[in-house]
Parts: structure tokens; C-alpha cells; sequence
């Protein structure tokens, strides 16, 4: 009797996974579809795309960066699926420095995407981005970043700003070269606004770093 209820249930386990499986998904969209995002501008192209899903519902999701001659923007498009119809729903955009070092990077860990880009000359900018999908609002919510400012040639110290925005705790850690070695100084905590910012409304590197001051 035990391996007969043992059996049910692996049965009954596979047919859910079964189901799970043959749920209809978003189609893949086509690199014309997303470079129409980014409105009259024939010169636009896909720097770089991640289609997983992000959001855990288990449909397709897809987050994009677009470069164009004058803008660049990171778009994040959520899959859903009703009787009627499989398709995706804007979540998010963020304007992006027009002047990236590389291709920016987007990966997804544990519901959380992440935006990595590098900006900047000698003089550099390398920032992170963490944002989680908002069920209740339907956007996308930025939870953290990290930015700092360094010298890629080794010129001058460097800044560090890491923020959590669900609990407003900041460190800044600044560095200087002596001789030839980086000595970072005493780390500085502060507090910042816990107002939710999500995708439009998060705060460029530069504005961070107090640059725009």
C-alpha cells in the first residue's frame, strides 16, 4: 500500500509538471519590434537583450537596451497569458548614458534583474542596477545600485556609493592612491529617501555621485 501511495503521487507530480510545461508563452519578440521602441530613429540598434522570466509567474519576459544617435534606453516588457491572449506588457524604461564604454549586461537572479553598465573615459562610471517586478503596481521597482567613479589609468582616487532603497542605508567609500596603492578611507553610512522609485524614476550615476550638483 505505502508504494501504490508513493506512486500516485509521483504520478500526480509529473502531470503538474506536464501542465506546467505546455503552457502557452509569450512569442519571442523580433529585433524590429523592439527597436520600434525607440521612436524615429532609423539608426537604432539592440545593444543587448535578456528574454527569461523575471518576474516568477513562469511566462517569458523580456528587458532590453536600445542605442540610437540620440538616446539610449533600457525597456522591460512582462509576458502574460489569458484565455484569449499571450503576449507582453511594458513594466519599465530607463534612459541610459548615449556614451557606454561596452555593451551594457542584464542577467536575472532570484527575481531580481540586474543592469550593469560602464560609462565614461579615463574617467570612468560603473554602475548596478537592481530592480524586482511589482505585482501590485505591475512596474518594476528599483531595490538597489552601486556606482562608483574610478580613474582608469590610474590618475586619481575613487568613489563608491551603494544604496539599498528598501531600507534607505548608504555607504560611501572613497579611496586615494598612495604611491601606487589604492587606501580606501573609513567607510560613511547615511540614510537616504525609502520613497519606492521604480524604472523611471531611478536616479543616473551622475545625480548619485553628486555630479550634477
Amino acid at each position: 500500500m505505502p508504494n501504490r501511495r508513493l506512486l500516485v503521487s509521483l504520478l500526480s507530480l509529473a502531470a503538474i509538471s506536464s501542465l506546467a510545461d505546455e503552457r502557452p508563452q509569450p512569442a519571442l519578440m523580433e529585433e524590429d519590434t523592439l527597436k520600434s521602441y525607440l521612436h524615429n530613429d532609423p539608426s537604432v540598434q539592440v545593444e543587448t537583450r535578456l528574454d527569461v522570466d523575471f518576474t516568477g509567474d513562469g511566462l517569458r519576459d523580456s528587458a532590453f537596451v536600445l542605442r540610437g544617435e540620440e538616446r539610449r534606453i533600457l525597456k522591460v516588457m512582462v509576458g502574460y497569458a489569458t484565455e484569449v491572449d499571450v503576449d507582453y506588457d511594458p513594466a519599465g524604461e530607463m534612459e541610459m548614458d548615449i556614451s557606454p564604454l561596452g555593451s551594457a549586461a542584464l542577467t536575472a537572479k532570484k527575481g531580481v534583474l540586474l543592469v550593469e553598465d560602464l560609462t565614461g573615459g579615463t574617467t570612468a562610471i560603473q554602475s548596478l542596477y537592481r530592480f524586482r517586478y511589482e505585482p501590485a503596481t505591475k512596474r518594476m521597482r528599483l531595490i538597489g545600485d552601486d556606482v562608483m567613479l574610478y580613474s582608469r589609468t590610474n590618475q586619481h582616487g575613487s568613489t563608491s556609493i551603494s544604496t539599498n532603497r528598501l531600507t534607505g542605508a548608504r555607504v560611501t567609500t572613497e579611496s586615494e592612491i598612495e604611491g601606487e596603492t589604492y587606501v580606501d578611507r573609513p567607510a560613511k553610512r547615511s540614510q537616504v529617501a525609502k520613497k519606492p522609485l521604480y524604472m523611471e524614476d531611478a536616479p543616473t550615476p551622475d545625480d548619485t555621485l553628486g555630479l550634477n550638483d
